[in-house]
């Protein structure tokens, strides 16, 4: 047989986990407190937003200078809803910022009792995202940075019974008699014995059903000079004090078992620190699969028959210790398991709808009776439903009040929508597309998930036809660029400048009522392993005719699947979007002569033609002629005419701010000034502008294109050659296509004229 001694060896010496970890000692567990005072005075809520700030992490803002931003950032929920994931969840940027709005509102003030419903239509993912969530939570807290601490009682056996000593085993009687005559270490020492042989032990537990944190068992008329006491004057200390999020430290009371405890053991022995002596703290475990923490419950499980739990073996023990049965009855609801936890309702359904009836009173009250006792309730309780079941609420005033919402529709960032397709069919899936065109299928399903009309969109915009050339008519395609945070460059400057903080709230805020009709996930899902299955060829990547292709049969079945022009508006816009980069990639530039040209012509604006002048910027001797001006001038301008008036409004500028203030003032070099900045990006732009003129009616370029990395390569002249292979090879480095893709798009834009027809736009 196989020696299994190594490998046994290895797993007893694995790290001891959180759920491992012994009992602590009212004291040891004060001593915990000061050394931890962050993890161990912790509600359900500030675990929970601690969770969520652990797992999902900001990624840089990409417009960090923006003055006008509403800080609506890129947060990463992969570690929260994706790894470790059978089924990952995945949060388009519009909902991770909900859902960490959402949590920071839990992180500040005192928390009022209510139930958070996240709201979907059928096929949003909300059960993906509620079970994720849930295993995520379990997770934390079972590990040192997420744990809680809750109350357990150890009561001896050997407490005096109406006189009678309550021995159940003769090492009791031993260690009994040991103690009477003073030999207190060996009493303990039998007992610890005894415990290790596996023989009854001195003690029986009482653990508190309801999962209170043991600071709770302090005194509330004592808690503040106590915490006082212990903690030095440090930040947690005034937070402690101060912050309403901590309002609970000092308000809130044990639960009725551990209060009658408490109360039972303090008549006994009229001393509160030999009481607390019999108090201890064990790690609170949190498991779902046994209802211990979080408990959750779909709409076709049926109500439990037994309302009120009971322990039948602490109850007779606690009988026997305190002889008046009635001092503390262990007794307790459903409710109990998952306080300081999780109760949620998975859709509100069938017998779900009489669950949620029943929070309501706990809700309200923040109790639960059960029998003659009160129950204190602090929980976290969620909820998913369908948006038709909203209809539940109408004749419930009291209740909605206490119902916050979470919206929880479509993906409406298409970046997210393709994350799904790779995740689902494979990273490789990406290899037999031409860039963007992925991309543009998800800009397609997610514009049948948007209302057709914007009015913050328009309000801002104005005239959509203005942008008919990058854009549909409805402005979707630059809302959806704006919900995955990016802001067109195509985007005239009068529109950035209008583009305010208050503006941006409210598309953001227009994201609440979209994303609830359209394909839904599951759909999406099926059309793209149609689409994919359809058109993946060895010897061609997917491009866009294909995609028009398959979006047009279906609106020939359902017309009012996407808007009216749709479909040409993402073809304007990826035609647009691939010439920007056929020509960036074709322009070579040398910045040193750039810069040098135009730090000169901002020199020379103040001087007349006929001169000859000293340029204290480049060192050179500029021989300033009409003829001087207009080589610069065409490369700043589109049209020649505004010559004259442009060279006056550069040299207003050049003495009005860029030299009195920026430069004299600041103390700025002339190529950091913002007249700089303006010219260079003007010389920049119109570079790339007629870069491809000579070669849209060279038939011999256009060979050579097609040409490339065949033999028949080398026959061209060297001039093409070279033109040709360095357009190539920053289409590849630059924009990610390959050898064969970058082929095909500089032939599709050659082909289709995009230079002409895009000739003098930005």
């Amino acid at each position: 047989m196989r020696d299994l001694t190594k490998a046994m060896e290895n797993l007893s010496q694995e790290e001891i986990g959180w759920e491992q970890r012994p009992t602590l000692s009212f004291s040891e567990f004060i001593q915990e407190l000061v050394a931890h005072p962050h993890r161990v005075v912790r509600s359900v809520y500030q675990v929970y937003s601690d969770m969520i700030k652990t797992y999902v992490s900001a990624e840089m803002d990409e417009y960090p200078d923006d003055p006008e931003s509403i800080h609506y950032l890129n947060y990463d929920c992969s570690r929260l809803f994706v790894e470790g994931s059978d089924r990952p969840f995945f949060a388009d940027r519009l909902f991770a910022n909900r859902l960490v709005a959402h949590v920071d509102s839990l992180s500040f003030g005192a928390q009022q009792n209510k139930i958070y419903i996240f709201e979907g239509p059928h096929g949003s993912g909300k059960s993906t995202f509620l079970n994720n969530l849930l295993r995520k939570f379990e997770e934390y807290t079972n590990t040192p940075e997420g744990a809680r601490y809750e109350i357990v009682w150890r009561l001896k056996r050997d407490h005096l019974v109406g006189g009678v000593h309550s021995l159940n085993s003769l090492t009791e009687k031993l260690a009994w008699v040991l103690e009477n005559d003073g030999k207190k270490d060996l009493a303990k020492e039998v007992r610890c014995a005894c415990d290790k042989k596996g023989e009854l032990g001195s003690y029986f537990e009482v653990p508190c059903p309801s999962h209170d944190n043991p600071i709770l068992l302090i005194p509330k008329k004592a808690r503040r000079q106590f915490f006082d006491d212990i903690l030095e004057n440090e930040e947690f200390k005034w937070k402690l004090f101060t912050d309403k999020k901590y309002e609970w430290v000092f308000q809130e009371s044990p639960c009725t078992i551990c209060t009658s405890l408490y109360q039972a053991l303090l008549r006994k022995y009229n001393d509160p620190v030999r009481v607390l002596e019999l108090a201890f703290a064990r790690p609170y475990m949190i498991n779902r699969r046994i209802g211990e923490g979080i408990s959750v419950f779909s709409p076709g499980d049926k109500p439990l028959q037994q309302v009120v739990m009971r322990n039948e073996m602490v109850q007779r023990s606690l009988d026997t210790l305190f002889i008046d049965s009635n001092q503390v009855n262990y007794l307790y609801s459903r409710y109990a398991k998952t306080n300081n936890g999780i109760y949620a309702l998975m859709d509100i359904k069938s017998h779900n709808t009489e669950r949620l009836m029943e929070l309501h009173n706990i809700i309200s009250d923040g109790v639960h009776k059960v029998e003659d006792i009160e129950e204190n309730v602090n929980s976290l309780l969620f909820a998913l439903m369908n948006p038709e079941d909203k209809k539940l609420f109408k004749d419930l005033q009291a209740f909605s009040d206490r119902i916050e919402y979470i919206n929880v529709p479509y993906i409406l960032d298409l970046k997210t929508e393709v994350e799904i397709y790779r995740e689902i069919f494979g990273r490789h899936v990406e290899e037999n597309f031409l860039p963007r065109v992925l991309h543009n299928f998800a800009r397609t399903i997610i514009a049948t998930r948007l209302h057709t009309k914007s009015d913050s969109m328009l309000e801002w915009i104005g005239n959509p036809e203005k942008y008919e050339l990058f854009c549909d008519q409805n402005l979707q395609l630059l809302k959806m660029e704006i919900y995955t945070g990016f802001i067109p460059k195509w985007l005239l400057e009068e529109d950035l400048k209008s583009f305010t903080a208050k503006r941006r709230q409210k598309i953001i805020a227009e994201s609440e009522k979209d994303g609830w009709k359209g394909l839904s996930g599951r759909d999406s899902i099926r059309m793209f392993n149609e689409f994919y299955s359809s058109y993946k060829q060895d010897d061609k990547l997917i491009d866009m005719s294909m995609l028009i292709k398959f979006f047009k049969k279906y609106c020939k079945q359902d017309r009012n699947i996407l808007p009216l022009g749709f479909l040409d508006s993402v073809l304007k816009m990826y035609n647009y979007s691939v010439l920007q980069e056929v020509k960036e990639s074709l322009y070579y530039y040398n910045e040193e002569q750039i810069a040098r040209e135009i730090q000169n012509y901002m020199f020379a604006v103040n001087f007349e033609p006929g001169t000859v002048e000293f340029c204290k910027y480049t060192g050179e001797n500029l021989e300033i002629t009409e003829e001087y001006f207009k080589r610069i001038e065409a490369r700043l301008l589109t049209n020649p005419k505004d010559a004259a008036r442009f060279r006056a409004d550069v040299q207003k500028a050049y003495t009005t701010s860029a030299l009195t203030q920026e430069m004299l003032r600041d103390n700025l070099p002339i190529t950091k000034t913002s007249l700089y900045a303006q010219l260079h990006d003007r010389y920049e732009y119109n570079l790339k502008e007629k870069v491809l003129e000579p070669f849209l009616e060279n038939e011999n370029f256009r060979r050579a294109v097609k040409d490339f990395d065949e033999e028949s390569f080398k026959t061209y002249d060297k001039k093409i050659r070279d033109d040709v292979t360095f357009l190539m090879k920053n289409l590849r480095e630059k924009h990610r296509y390959t050898r064969q893709g970058a082929r095909e798009i500089c032939i599709y834009v050659i082909d289709n004229n995009l230079a002409t027809t895009f000739a003098g736009l930005k």
